[in-house]
């Protein structure tokens, strides 16, 4: 298939700036596999349709307020870095900007002067190697104190408050972007579907920023994907495999759940305890095993996100259920509206 084929036309004022408030009265696009069928509810329905016995698998992966504005020595040039990956020790990989002018050696301080930090080395895709030095126990610290949200760049407007990137169960620092699904349950829903025999399994992978990377391939078979880390504990895989063997519903909130769920699947032929990193592209023609339902957003024209869902709800489908949530004028991309698919 070929990257056009997952172009749609989307008006610019449907693009999200803040997310829902409550956040679970988002709206919800309800898909069924069987039928095709399309209803329009409110995520806070979500509940009518798990079963007991059902497993819903969520990304605990928590965001690094991993966006610094610095200053250049001893020039005081402004500077941006955005933290992508722990390379080794303090080094991390990062995005850089102004990007030609950050070379090995340049050096950077953050904040009060606390934070600073030394560009190691550029590599081949252009980020930077960069090593940080601080007077607190740990870089995260200083990210907590300095550090913004590295929000999406089609998000213009500024957070209110940085909790509002989050998971209310984000526990695993990691992810340089939210596992976005995820951002519309609350504490009561997530109650809520308890009480109703579902069980909420956590799994972690840490976003990285490629997520956002366009398809530069006209053909998608051709298309490199990024690298993230994954981790499936030993509670979790347990609780999968029950559910699958006794014939109740494994759902992914996500396509990082989904894609976790599925890299694991694709090496071992079931769900075990591990960890490591996946690469794994999903696009029609890739069959899912792992996975019966997924909560999911709306994502971008041509990306690798719609590409998943395409694969796992057929991609004639899945371009009319954008154009449906187009003419419905739901909101779209990372604090934009939801929908299962089942």
């Amino acid at each position: 298939m070929l990257k056009k084929d997952f172009w749609y036309d989307l008006p610019k004022e449907l693009i999200a700036q803040e997310p829902a408030n409550p956040r679970d009265s988002a709206r919800l696009m309800v898909l069924d596999r069987s039928n095709g069928s399309i209803t329009h509810r409110i995520f806070r329905d979500l509940p009518e349709y798990l079963n007991p016995g059902d497993v819903l698998v969520v990304n605990n992966s928590k965001v690094l307020p991993a966006r610094l504005m610095g200053i250049k020595v001893p020039t005081g040039a402004v500077c941006e870095v955005l933290l992508l990956r722990q390379a080794h020790g303090d080094t991390w990989e990062c995005l850089a900007r102004p990007g030609r002018r950050m070379q090995a050696g340049t050096r950077l301080t953050f904040g009060d002067g606390t934070l600073t930090a030394e560009v190691e080395e550029t590599l081949p895709d252009g980020n930077k190697l960069v090593h940080f030095n601080y007077n607190t126990q740990t870089l995260y610290e200083k990210l907590d104190e300095f550090g913004k949200m590295p929000l999406p760049p089609y998000i213009t407007k500024q957070l209110e408050d940085q909790s509002q990137y989050q998971t209310v169960y984000a526990k695993e620092l990691g992810s340089a972007a939210a596992p976005t699904a995820g951002l519309h349950f609350t504490p009561e829903l997530l109650d809520t579907i308890r009480a109703k025999g579902v069980k909420i399994v956590e799994v972690t992978l840490h976003v990285g920023l490629g997520t956002f990377r366009p398809v530069s391939e006209d053909d998608i078979e051709d298309h490199q994907m990024h690298t993230e880390w994954y981790c499936v504990e030993e509670e979790a895989a347990a609780a999968i495999c029950t559910a699958r063997e006794a014939g109740h519903r494994v759902i992914a909130v996500g396509t990082t759940s989904c894609r976790t769920l599925e890299a694991v699947w694709a090496r071992y032929g079931k769900i075990v305890p591990c960890s490591g990193t996946t690469d794994i592209f999903l696009y029609p023609g890739v069959e899912l095993h792992a996975i019966d339902g997924l909560v999911t957003n709306f994502h971008l024209p041509e990306s690798t996100l719609i590409m998943l869902i395409a694969a796992f709800y057929g991609y004639d489908k899945t371009m009319a259920a954008y154009r449906e949530a187009v003419k419905e004028r739901y909101r779209f991309f990372s604090f934009g509206d939801a929908m299962l698919i089942q």
